[in-house]
């Protein structure tokens, strides 16, 4: 595997993400936001948040693949939610792990979660970048 995942001593060790990833492929891939949309650009799960989440995390799985790569590969993921508070971290948690469930990878990565104002367009709760290493 080209990432390695881990929580370097000194620092907190939190269980729903890691503090650090170690790359060493050869392949850089930086993928656009990806949103709660399908193939044909519908909409997905709208007016729920982890519907929404868990389209944008298989719509990076399906882009990796396209890469020749897969989600195990994340690097670094960055998550801006809508209106966020504390309150939709289990909603966050639902859509992370259904995806993972369909992705049959492990979902816990480096992650900056941000709360944002607006996305892109209105009916969007939820938007995923990531980056990753492809061996």
């Amino acid at each position: 595997m080209t990432v390695t995942l881990l929580n370097p001593d000194g620092l907190p060790k939190p269980e729903v993400y890691r503090q650090m990833s170690i790359a060493t492929g050869s392949k850089l891939v930086f993928l656009a936001g990806q949103v709660a949309r399908d193939a044909e650009g519908r909409r997905v799960g709208e007016g729920d948040l982890a519907a929404q989440v868990e389209q944008a995390y298989l719509n990076i799985g399906t882009a990796l693949a396209a890469a020749g790569g897969s989600f195990d590969d994340v690097a670094k993921l960055t998550v801006y939610v809508v209106d966020w508070t504390p309150d939709k971290m289990p909603l966050l948690g639902e859509g992370v792990a259904r995806a993972a469930a369909k992705l049959g990878a492990d979902p816990v990565k480096p992650i900056t979660l941000l709360g944002v104002a607006a996305l892109g367009e209105p009916d969007l709760l939820v938007e995923v970048e990531a980056t990753a290493v492809i061996d």
